[in-house]
């Protein structure tokens, strides 16, 4: 713990830290989800954050999720993601670990962040007992699935989603 916040690793000889994502946070990190066009298509924004704000306490609320946040060494938060971790009954009950809304400022892609940031989620799902390792990517993002391949992630099946926001 570090002024108040609960520093969870630190990566790159001590030039980032991956920590627990705090409330007083949501600007940056709904900041880095906005920049993606992809989200910013699907109506994010770095306006109003109450519904994000109503979001973030009930991932913080429950401990089977834990949303960090990717710091550099100026204390900027650079990078962020959500690990949950889900109890199945299938391979013979393995949990799971998914990894949703993975984001890295553009400014630092390419440059290592996202690995070590995924590589730390990764050695965390293991740590708390978990088996498979899942994630779901836009099927536009090809630079990203090249990145998860690179990692070691397969594109192994066919992911479905149904709006329940739209009325079709």
């Amino acid at each position: 713990m570090i002024a108040g916040v609960d520093v969870l690793a630190t990566l790159a000889d001590g030039a980032l830290t991956v920590r627990r994502a705090q409330a007083a946070d949501l600007p940056a990190l709904v900041g880095l989800i906005a920049a993606d066009p992809v989200s910013a298509g699907r109506g994010d924004a770095a306006g109003d954050l109450a519904p994000y704000a109503a979001a973030f306490a009930e991932i913080d609320d429950d401990p089977a999720h834990l949303l960090v946040c990717l710091d550099d060494a100026d204390g900027a938060t650079v990078g962020t993601l959500q690990l949950t971790v889900l109890p199945s009954l299938g391979r013979r009950g393995t949990r799971r670990a998914q990894l949703e809304s993975v984001h890295v400022d553009e400014r630092c892609r390419g440059r290592g962040h996202g690995v070590l940031l995924v590589g730390w989620a990764v050695e965390e799902a293991r740590r708390r007992g978990c088996g498979l390792v899942q994630l779901t990517s836009d099927t536009s993002r090809e630079g990203a699935h090249r990145f998860y391949e690179r990692l070691g992630f397969t594109a192994s099946h066919v992911g479905f989603k149904k709006d329940l926001t739209s009325r079709r």
